[in-house]
């Protein structure tokens, strides 16, 4: 799977003993409660994401994540300490730890946008600066 992350967020789930991985590709961290489950929020894009490979057979307690993304690309916030990149990745940690699957791996923050190609089979990734 291949995707291009600036502030965005892609969170690689990957269970070794079944070999079956997923990706996903958020845009914001959180919804504003109007009951719309959106996977372009983080909440529900990491959720969802855990459930679908579940639903694939993987098993949780050996699910192990990559994280990347997050960066500040316009120079007009990078001043800020908490910017949109940075809350996205807040997210991600946060689901992630409260499901109990390890960040294995992670290339987050920054300014620069970045390319990830993410192999599902082995879990293996491979990020480009851009």
């Amino acid at each position: 799977m291949t995707t291009i992350l600036g502030s965005c967020v892609s969170v690689c789930l990957w269970d070794p003993l079944t070999e079956i991985g997923g990706i996903n590709h958020f845009l914001l961290p959180m919804d504003v409660g109007d009951d719309q489950a959106s996977l372009r929020f983080g909440n529900h894009a990491v959720r969802e994401l855990i459930e679908e490979i579940l639903g694939l057979g993987a098993e949780q307690m050996r699910l192990r994540a990559k994280l990347f993304g997050g960066a500040c690309v316009l120079e007009a916030f990078r001043s800020r300490e908490n910017h949109l990149g940075t809350k996205n990745v807040q997210i991600a940690r946060e689901v992630l730890q409260a499901a109990d699957i390890p960040i294995v791996g992670h290339d987050v923050g920054g300014d620069r946008g970045r390319k990830l190609i993410f192999h599902t089979d082995n879990g293996s990734a491979w990020i480009k600066q851009l």
